[in-house]
């Protein structure tokens, strides 16, 4: 919620449009009034914090397919319900 407050703000359109169209960064006042911290600076950064969050979430899709899961939640399942059976 913004109560009458101006802020700065950095828009970056998403390196991979799957995941999301754009991020929106809320700079600090302490980093925006720092003497010769640019634009392009602030740009940049938000943009590698873009980039990076990319590449973290594609290395967690990655790790299993989705029918390793699928298997991973029907053994379970199976298993829970062999060892409520045997009990």
């Amino acid at each position: 919620m913004v109560k009458g407050v101006a802020r700065r703000v950095v828009m970056i359109k998403s390196p991979d449009p799957k995941i999301f169209d754009e991020a929106i960064f809320i700079v600090r006042d302490e980093a925006a009034r720092r003497p010769g911290v640019t634009t392009e600076e602030l740009m940049r950064e938000a943009r590698d914090v873009a980039e990076s969050f990319v590449r973290q979430r594609r290395g967690v899709r990655r790790s299993l397919p989705w029918w390793a899961w699928s298997a991973m939640g029907a053994g379970g399942v199976g298993l829970t319900w062999l060892i409520t059976a045997l009990l």
